[in-house]
């Protein structure tokens, strides 16, 4: 029963951190190889080192950059256009002495609970930092804080 209790414990435990780890071009590529194997020679270079053009396909930034945190669509310069947008987030420092329910945050990001510890507490602040265009499926534009 130890055993099956210790198989169990480390099945969860691996499971969690596997899911904690950061997703890499090469990760989502071993993923999905036939995918892969479709892009041309330079996409697939590209890819490789996490970057993208303008011409990719969709397949080729989520090989290079993952999955977007949203996507929208609509027109942009008379044209169906669709963005996907990646996602960053900014530690915030709050000092809290005295525990009891606090509020703050920046425009739509705010955030709020119940805190009873004293010192120093992290808020993580989302932000947009990078976005991609397509028009007909092909990377348009793009741009990404450096």
């Amino acid at each position: 029963m130890k055993k099956l209790v210790s198989f169990l414990f480390l099945a969860l435990f691996m499971g969690i951190v596997s899911s904690c780890a950061p997703s890499t071009p090469q990760k989502r590529i071993q993923e999905r190889p036939q995918d892969f194997a479709k892009l041309s020679e330079k996409h697939k270079e590209l890819v490789s080192k996490g970057e993208i053009v303008k011409g990719m396909n969709k397949d080729a930034v989520y090989f290079a950059w993952g999955n977007p945190a949203s996507q929208s669509e609509g027109q942009r310069n008379g044209k169906f256009s669709e963005r996907w947008d990646y996602e960053g987030r900014h530690p915030v420092v709050r000092h809290n002495f005295f525990g009891g329910y606090t509020t703050g945050g920046f425009g739509p990001y705010g955030y709020s609970g119940y805190s009873a510890g004293f010192g120093p507490e992290v808020t993580y602040i989302p932000y947009v930092r990078a976005s991609v265009w397509f028009s007909a499926g092909r990377v348009d534009e793009w741009v990404r804080e450096r």
